[in-house]
């Protein structure tokens, strides 16, 4: 009896303590093993990764995109470059978007929009973050992906010629519980198109409870999601009008608020709301 009684109190206290880890603390103990990994039936080497354990967001990965509120799909926030909006706590980059008055609507929110266009760029690949998300009516964070060459960083292709892959989209004002995942580009008459979302839902509570990880598998073939390692879907792009696919990406995160697709918030959406992200990794496939 004493000894079963010490091994549930024994189990209780690693469970508390793992509740209560840091981003860093996580990181640190996944050193060992994140050089080569094994998944999706690939080996891979990392090429990449930000573990967002240093005290200041790293310039050299990334932007941080400055917009109007309005700037895209008439979402309500500004986009920012200041330290409330981005900053690293505790072994975690953290995107937060607030609420700066006591009215809603538009520019009455500020968020942030980090990219690595121009900095860090990838073609093919494993693509892998795990991210606590927020939650709430009108809230809209996403972790994606767009070509290198748009205009709007500096590139000469209009979206959707450049081609985006959204490794995962959440909309609050759907279902905090479940992350849609899409893929746009222009067609054979080079017009917009996209994939279709795909919807991934947990089976109990919301994506704002825990960490999860958000894989992309992209290769010369198709693209594949991934959500804590459960297949969401994929997309063969083989067909010649798919090009957008077979040219550099850069990574982007944000938390938009409010906008054609998001819904707007209310009174019952609380602020701030933080997108967190232990790590972003980036690995290339071994050869067979």
């Amino acid at each position: 009896m004493n000894i079963r009684g010490f091994t549930l109190r024994s189990l209780a206290l690693v469970l508390i303590s793992l509740l209560g880890m840091s981003c860093l603390q996580k990181s640190e103990q996944e050193e060992n093993s994140k050089e080569m990994i094994t998944g999706m039936n690939k080996t891979w080497t990392l090429v990449w990764s930000d573990e967002f354990d240093q005290k200041e967001i790293d310039p050299d990965n990334w932007n941080f995109q400055i917009e109007k509120a309005g700037r895209f799909n008439e979402e309500w926030q500004r986009y920012t470059n200041n330290s409330k909006n981005a900053y690293i706590d505790d072994g975690c980059l953290v995107i937060q978007a607030n609420h700066i008055s006591d009215e809603h609507g538009m520019d009455h929110y500020t968020s942030a929009r980090l990219n690595t266009a121009n900095k860090q760029t990838w073609k093919y690949g494993k693509i892998s973050a795990r991210i606590k998300l927020p939650e709430g009516k009108g809230i809209w964070p996403a972790f994606w992906m767009l070509g290198v060459n748009i205009d709007e960083n500096g590139g000469d292709t209009t979206w959707p010629q450049c081609g985006e892959i959204d490794i995962l989209e959440l909309y609050g004002s759907k279902d905090d519980g479940a992350i849609e995942v899409n893929a746009h580009y222009a067609d054979s008459t080079n017009k917009h198109a996209f994939m279709g979302a795909e919807s991934y839902k947990l089976s109990k509570g919301k994506f704002s409870e825990d960490f999860h990880i958000f894989d992309l598998v992209w290769t010369e073939d198709s693209i594949e999601w991934y959500v804590d390692d459960n297949k969401v879907t994929s997309m063969n792009i083989k067909e010649p009008y798919l090009s957008e696919f077979h040219k550099p990406f850069f990574i982007l995160l944000n938390i938009a608020v409010g906008g054609s697709f998001a819904g707007r918030p209310d009174d019952t959406t609380v602020f701030p709301q933080k997108m967190y992200v232990d790590w972003i990794r980036v690995y290339k496939q071994n050869e067979a």
